[in-house]
């Protein structure tokens, strides 16, 4: 088959990218709807290369949007290291706190990772599991936390590792999921978005990382190179601006009328696929 010239094959892959790129950051789950238009395509992917170049596209977006936290944590995690400034430790704790959250979700996508691919990926369990993204989302709608990036705790970063793990399941929102834990364990909104993203960063490099060899031995990569490419640009795009979106909602504290999505889309999924 000859990609260059199967526009549908082209155009399907345009919407995966775009649709896994817009998902990400917003909490409606981007693997949840990957399952979905994918069954509604009727595009079946082999192997995991699509999954981690289209996740690799958001992480580029979040890199872009959080740049300035980024400069701003390293360059004051460097100075507490070699000059104990006080004024640099809260941004070093925030580090640490950070590289705390991720453990749970290394140890337990090792653990479990078959068994989510093998039993929790169906359109089905996507419908429901969209339906506890929905529930978790309208139960913190009108929280107000208080705490500040000084003010977090290993605790609350375990929490909020665990919620990540939890995310593993397609359906089950990562941001969502992490945004949640962090307003129930009192963070302010502004700390629990920036906390979530960041988070995003080292889970989504060490995949991409791992996953370097799977994607160079992929049998699909010199068929689909175009499709995959085209799919990379779209969720690098998409993921800019839904974020930027994301950020603006969340400051408005409008987060029921993702739940609202969940709910509907859910039982439609239950419904009709």
């Amino acid at each position: 088959m000859d990609i260059m010239t199967d526009l549908w094959t082209l155009i399907s892959y345009l919407f995966l990218g775009l649709f896994q790129g817009f998902s990400e950051p917003i909490p409606i789950s981007s693997s949840g709807h990957l399952v979905i238009l994918r069954e509604l395509l009727g595009i079946e992917i082999e192997g995991l290369s699509f999954e981690i170049l289209v996740n690799f596209g958001s992480l580029i977006a979040v890199l872009l949007v959080f740049r300035n936290d980024i400069i701003r944590l390293i360059k004051n995690g460097f100075l507490y290291l070699t000059k104990k400034e006080a004024d640099a430790k809260a941004d070093f704790q925030f580090i640490l706190f950070l590289i705390i959250a991720t453990i749970p979700t290394g140890i337990l996508g090792l653990l479990f990772e078959d068994f989510i691919s093998e039993k929790l990926s169906g359109v089905a369990v996507v419908g429901y599991t969209l339906l506890i993204t929905g529930a978790a989302l309208w139960a913190i709608r009108n929280l107000r936390g208080r705490k500040s990036d000084g003010e977090l705790t290993v605790k609350d970063a375990l929490i909020v590792g665990f919620s990540q793990a939890v995310a593993l399941i397609p359906g089950i929102s990562r941001s969502g999921a992490t945004i949640v834990a962090a307003m129930l364990v009192g963070m302010k909104k502004e700390t629990a978005l920036r906390f979530s993203f960041l988070l995003y960063i080292p889970v989504s490099l060490g995949i991409t990382v791992l996953s370097i060899t799977d994607i160079i031995n992929d049998p699909n990569i010199d068929t689909l190179i175009i499709p995959y490419l085209i799919a990379f640009m779209a969720a690098i795009i998409a993921s800019f601006f839904a974020l930027k979106w994301f950020i603006h909602i969340m400051a408005k504290g409008k987060l029921g009328y993702f739940a609202i999505y969940c709910f509907i889309v859910g039982i439609l999924v239950i419904l009709f696929l």
